[in-house]
């Protein structure tokens, strides 16, 4: 995908968001993730945009810490919320191309990142927000869910951080039957190794459309609603260890 396509989508996946959680009141609760209300999602993601927006207009280069969530509710909320998704879309609208600021997974160049990466975090947390009106979840689409999946596994999970380990060498296979992307994650002590190919026996393999694979693997549909052949103790470590 283009980081024009990133940034639309971001656009429109904050708006859904946003519909979504006023709609549903910020007292319902957010079954995606336990323990939350409408009003700790719409704090979190309004963090989480302003913090990125300060990457892109200061071209920070170290990591920062986010911001503090604000003693706000309901539609005066739902306007801070807002205000700092547009500010985010139009920082990212109007950057350099040759921006120079930190990204911390593998990307063309910093504004690719933070276009994919803030387009990815919305559309998941605009699920956890269709989840609270509890209307059923709006589509994202099989190509963003299939670069969705891609840079959790290849992104996320390849980074020493990541949990998904094994004492010894096995193989997760995940395929999009749609799209046809298959991955293949090569698991041990060791962070994961995930190729987008599928060479050689795997000990477990999950498949399903990309948006279904895309939803399920960032624990927001339970992993029994894909198709699962093969060893289903990998499938039990990615519900205990994937966490994000």
């Amino acid at each position: 995908m283009e980081t024009a396509e990133y940034i639309e989508t971001l656009d429109q996946q904050g708006q859904l968001l946003a519909a979504a959680a006023e709609q549903a009141g910020t007292d319902a609760p957010v079954p995606t993730c336990p323990g939350w209300q409408v009003r700790d999602l719409l704090r979190h993601m309004g963090v989480v945009h302003r913090w990125a927006t300060t990457y892109v207009i200061a071209g920070h280069k170290e990591r920062r810490p986010l911001g503090s969530e604000p003693d706000l509710d309901s539609d005066a909320l739902l306007h801070w919320f807002r205000e700092g998704h547009s500010q985010l879309v139009a920082a990212l609208n109007t950057a350099p191309k040759d921006l120079e600021c930190l990204a911390f997974l593998p990307a063309p160049s910093p504004l690719a990142f933070w276009a994919r990466r803030q387009a990815h975090e919305t559309a998941v947390h605009r699920v956890d927000a269709d989840s609270a009106l509890g209307a059923g979840v709006s589509p994202v689409g099989s190509e963003f869910a299939a670069d969705g999946v891609d840079e959790l596994l290849r992104g996320f999970h390849a980074r020493d951080r990541s949990r998904v380990r094994t004492e010894g060498p096995r193989v997760l296979r995940v395929r999009a039957t749609d799209s046809g992307d298959v991955w293949t994650m090569r698991l041990s002590d060791d962070p994961p190794r995930t190729e987008r190919n599928d060479e050689g026996p795997a000990d477990c393999e999950v498949s399903g459309p990309a948006e279904q694979l895309y939803l399920a693997l960032w624990n927001r549909l339970p992993l029994s609603s894909l198709t699962m052949s093969g060893d289903d103790a990998l499938v039990r470590l990615w519900q205990e260890k994937s966490g994000i």
